[in-house]
């Protein structure tokens, strides 16, 4: 009996072990399958991260328009410029100063005022159009400056006569028949020329806007060969005669063509010139002999870009609105002719 007793408890105690190891074994083989159910799905994320990552990289390089939307709004205008292949405008459009660094600017001594710079809403030209309304300064003839920058006299006569060395600052200018300022008329031209020039795609340099500008022939000058690509000046001849003789250029006297600047910009002075006369020919205009007259001019002596001063007529010629619009349309043919040859 005791020893059947002794079996029972070696059976249950071995039953115990072994159930003690069959829960230690339950417990090994779950804790090995999360592992590797760890391990194998810890390849495919880092796989399909990868793959996401290379596809977006593979859309940006081959997505342009993308790229272009990142430009910043600057890089975007410099990128719009270098497509239409026009130059930007010299400066920002509003006023303009005399820069005191600027050659020749030492020679002006009427400068506190501001030439204007417009820029045309029409498909740019990339063309800066400089218009002088002649006159127009107070005080300007009580003050002298040098003819010339090499300080040489003049060399012909003029509203100064020939020999001098300094001219008034800014002349006065004559006046009409009806007792009209050339000024005022100079300005009103310069006005309705400065709209058909901004319509048809010009940026226009106004050297004098107003009834009066603090800037001498030389400041207006020297603003021009630093922001416009060429310098128009307008005025209607002083010669006293009771008729209407026609419209004319100032062309460069042979002395001056040996006389720096004019000697490296003499040809094309004559070139904007010609084609001026040429375009005023073309809509009906009055033209006065073979259309140019030679006078020493100052600013012509200190032009470094194409340059020409126009004579529309005199006292006696028509300066009615109708008559301007007209002289205005001529003007713009010639600049249309003047730029066409240069291309």
């Amino acid at each position: 009996m005791k020893e059947l007793r002794k079996i029972r408890a070696c059976r249950t105690a071995v039953i115990a072990v072994i159930s003690v190891l069959t829960m230690l074994l339950c417990a090994c083989t779950v804790n090995v399958k999360t592992e590797k159910k760890k391990e194998a799905e810890k390849p495919e994320k880092s796989d399909e991260l990868a793959i996401e990552v290379i596809h977006f990289e593979d859309e940006r390089e081959d997505d342009p328009e993308e790229d272009d939307a990142l430009l910043t709004e600057e890089e975007a205008d410099e990128t719009a410029e270098d497509d239409n292949d026009v130059p930007p405008l010299p400066i920002e459009p509003g006023e303009v100063a005399l820069d005191p660094s600027w050659e020749f600017a030492e020679f002006s001594e009427i400068n506190d005022g501001k030439a204007i710079l417009y820029a045309t809403e029409a498909d740019r030209k990339g063309i800066v159009v400089g218009i002088n309304a002649g006159h127009g300064t107070k005080g300007g003839m009580s003050v002298k400056t040098f003819c010339h920058p090499d300080k040489s006299p003049k060399v012909t006569g003029g509203s100064t006569a020939e020999g001098s060395i300094k001219a008034a600052a800014v002349s006065g200018g004559m006046t009409f028949r009806d007792g009209t300022t050339e000024a005022s008329v100079a300005l009103n031209e310069a006005q309705i020329l400065k709209d058909r020039l901004l319509a048809k795609g010009y940026d226009v340099l106004m050297l004098r806007d107003d009834d009066d500008v603090q800037l001498d022939n030389i400041a207006r000058t020297v603003i021009a060969n630093n922001v416009a690509s060429c310098i128009i000046s307008l005025h209607w001849d002083g010669d006293g005669l009771d008729y209407d003789k026609g419209c004319f250029y100032i062309s460069t006297p042979e002395p001056l063509k040996d006389m720096e600047p004019v000697k490296s910009h003499w040809e094309d002075h004559e070139e904007l010139g010609s084609n001026l006369v040429k375009g005023l020919g073309n809509k009906g205009c009055k033209i006065y002999d073979n259309g140019k007259m030679t006078i020493d001019l100052t600013q012509t002596s200190y032009s470094t870009i194409p340059s020409v001063d126009v004579e529309l007529g005199n006292a006696a010629s028509d300066h009615s609105d109708a008559a301007l619009s007209k002289l205005a349309d001529g003007l713009t043919d010639g600049i249309d002719l003047y730029f066409a040859s240069l291309q």
